[in-house]
């Protein structure tokens, strides 16, 4: 439901932890992380290996740490990494794959942020000591910037087949992969067994306060703790916030669909509103992106409006973008929908 009275669309990070939860965490028990003595973070690290079907995991602060981490790990200073253009490595994390792993990055022009693997091909460079080397390729899913759609499998899985054929790694940058997950029907394990590394976010549609799980093979978690303590991710008592994440796996993975629905509902009744296009159709998850043009106001006029009347959402210059999550209920969606209707309408 609304948080003091306000519909919080502007992101699913917005959720808050529910009393379930904190009850867990209160009694969560802890010890020193650094020292791998915290049995609570143990466990959810355990979880999420077995969920993503790799050897081990590694709980970090934050899903751009995992970003940071992955990266890292496979690549060297000179080289190159390859994502789409809408990617969140490159997008929304400050420069990190510059600044942190020293690579560059090679762009592609995805559909909705999904590409493909002759793209991939073609991206990658000949060799020879006049260019970066290609090394690694991220497939961010679902798309944060695609309105949340899914990768089709088998497109993921020759992307990654052609990354490993031409001696590269590959990544899935897992924000929102448990919504990919309740949406396609298909195993995380299943998205885990394309790629080198895989990771997911605690923090946004599974409710908890903070904190997401990277995961791979043994010898690279290894490798990523280092990684961890020397980008300052390293905690001590973490099993307190790690046990939001355990609570979360056993019990808001299956809930993610209302999420969905609620989404699908949201973009069917925005088509109605004049002034605004989406297809409805194009909504897999949770996130709802419209363009605002034919209204005349940009999409942060709108949103600062609608605001101010309880309904947040992310304004861009000529859309919007609202994201669906566990304190969003279908009745917060009719209001929403009323409220961006009288705004757009009557102004």
């Amino acid at each position: 439901m609304a948080t003091n009275g306000l519909i919080d669309l502007s992101s699913d990070t917005a959720t808050h932890p529910s009393q379930a939860m904190r009850d867990f965490m209160a009694q969560a028990p802890v010890g020193d992380e650094q020292r791998r003595e915290d049995p609570s973070v143990n466990r959810l690290q355990e979880i999420a290996a077995e969920l993503t079907g790799k050897e081990a995991a590694l709980f970090l602060p934050s899903g751009t740490m995992c970003n940071a981490i992955a990266i890292k790990l496979h690549t060297q200073p000179g080289e190159e990494l390859i994502l789409d253009k809408t990617a969140h490595p490159y997008t929304s994390e400050g420069g990190g794959p510059m600044a942190l792993a020293g690579v560059s990055v090679a762009l592609l022009d995805g559909d909705r942020g999904v590409f493909t693997a002759e793209q991939v091909a073609a991206a990658i460079r000949p060799g020879g000591p006049h260019s970066p080397q290609s090394r690694l390729v991220s497939m961010e899913n679902t798309t944060n910037a695609g309105s949340g759609k899914v990768w089709p499998f088998e497109t993921a899985k020759g992307v990654s087949e052609l990354a490993h054929e031409r001696g590269l790694k590959s990544h899935i940058d897992g924000a929102r992969l448990m919504n990919a997950v309740v949406a396609s029907g298909i195993s995380a394990s299943d998205w885990g067994g394309l790629v080198d590394t895989i990771w997911i976010d605690l923090s946004k549609g599974l409710g908890c306060p903070v904190g997401a799980v990277l995961c791979g093979s043994y010898e690279d978690m290894e490798k990523a703790r280092r990684y961890k303590h020397l980008y300052g991710g390293a905690m001590r008592q973490a099993g307190i916030i790690a046990a939001a994440g355990i609570y979360a796996f056993e019990n808001n993975i299956e809930r993610l669909a209302q999420d969905h629905a609620n989404a699908k509902k949201l973009a069917k009744g925005l088509a109605e509103i004049p002034g605004i296009q989406i297809d409805p159709d194009d909504i897999e998850t949770n996130i709802v992106f419209f363009d605002v043009t034919e209204t005349g106001r940009s999409g942060t006029e709108i949103s600062d409006a609608t605001t101010e009347k309880g309904v947040r959402m992310g304004g861009r210059a000529d859309r919007i973008r609202a994201v669906t999550h566990l304190d969003i209920t279908s009745d917060d969606i009719d209001q929403a929908l009323e409220t961006i209707n009288d705004v757009v309408v009557n102004g």
